[in-house]
């Protein structure tokens, strides 16, 4: 299984646009990685590849990817594309696939609703473009040899779809997890979780790889740092550090490469030479970045 990182970055990439955070004028000048939106890409052989999550930056992270160049005057090696939720920065980049090219569209049934609810996304053209359903633990092929998994994990509904009330930890289609297995190898790719819970870590357990949400390193971190008024978990997101925080949390637990993925401009993980990255670091995480690519 050989899988890239497209983009490790959170909501609006580092840096973000409007954003003059120290991290994102760093990025700036050069003096740590910038990253760009969450999406990663997989594939068995290296010539048929599937998607998971299609961010903003799609268009940007495809022209900085060789492997996912066309191999003809027109076509595409993207057999398939997968959403984990209906987050802007991971169904928005649909739209740079819309040039007639054929592949199908995999999602919870919640998810595909909310897209088929959106007139955008009819630029989709469904004689290309094939939405597949795909129901919670049920397997299904990704790619031919790649089996693939929908599990619920905690989490939110979109941003633009919150009401006056929002359950930050519900279980259900709007957020997944997706679990990635071939020639006996076994990956999990979870860019979006409220919670650590036990039932989650059980489930993980021997997992060859766990690229997991770490959106921001402190709870109340953008708070701090005058970037915003939500904490994390607020947002739909697992602290990184502090109690309950998914370094504690995954400690003990018998997965074997992890990576945080899915970081926020203000988060220090985004500096490769920050005492939160080394601290991560000694507790056995690697930080993704843009380009990464991992074989197992």
């Amino acid at each position: 299984m050989r899988i890239v990182i497209l983009g490790a970055g959170a909501g609006g990439g580092l840096p973000q646009w409007n954003c003059g955070c120290g991290n994102c004028n760093a990025a700036r000048s050069g003096a740590i990685p910038s990253m760009t939106q969450s999406s990663i890409a997989v594939s068995l052989d290296g010539e048929a590849w599937a998607l998971i999550n299609a961010s903003p930056d799609l268009r940007g992270q495809l022209q900085a990817t060789p492997a996912l160049y066309p191999r003809g005057l027109r076509g595409s090696p993207i057999r398939s594309v997968l959403v984990t939720n209906g987050d802007i920065d991971h169904v928005a980049g649909l739209l740079t696939l819309r040039e007639s090219q054929s592949f199908d569209l995999f999602a919870t049934p919640a998810i595909h609703d909310v897209l088929a609810g959106n007139p955008v996304f009819t630029a989709l053209n469904p004689d290309f473009v094939t939405r597949k359903p795909i129901a919670l633990d049920e397997s299904f092929p990704l790619l031919p040899g790649l089996e693939a998994r929908l599990f619920a994990v905690p989490g939110k509904v979109p941003l633009y779809l919150e009401g006056e009330t929002v359950q930050t930890d519900l279980l259900g289609e709007n957020t997944v997890g997706v679990e990635l297995t071939a020639a006996g190898k076994r990956a999990a790719y979870i860019p979006g979780c409220a919670t650590v819970p036990d039932w989650l870590l059980d489930r993980l357990a021997g997992a060859d790889l766990l690229m997991f949400d770490g959106t921001l390193w402190a709870d109340d971190e953008m708070i701090r740092e005058g970037l915003g008024k939500k904490t994390g978990r607020r947002m739909g997101h697992v602290p990184v550090s502090g109690e309950g925080g998914s370094l504690t949390a995954f400690a003990q637990a018998a997965i074997g490469r992890r990576l945080y993925v899915h970081l926020n401009n203000s988060n220090p993980l985004t500096d490769p030479a920050s005492s939160e990255t080394h601290r991560a670091e000694a507790a056995g995480w690697q930080i993704g970045r843009d380009g990464m690519e991992i074989q197992l």
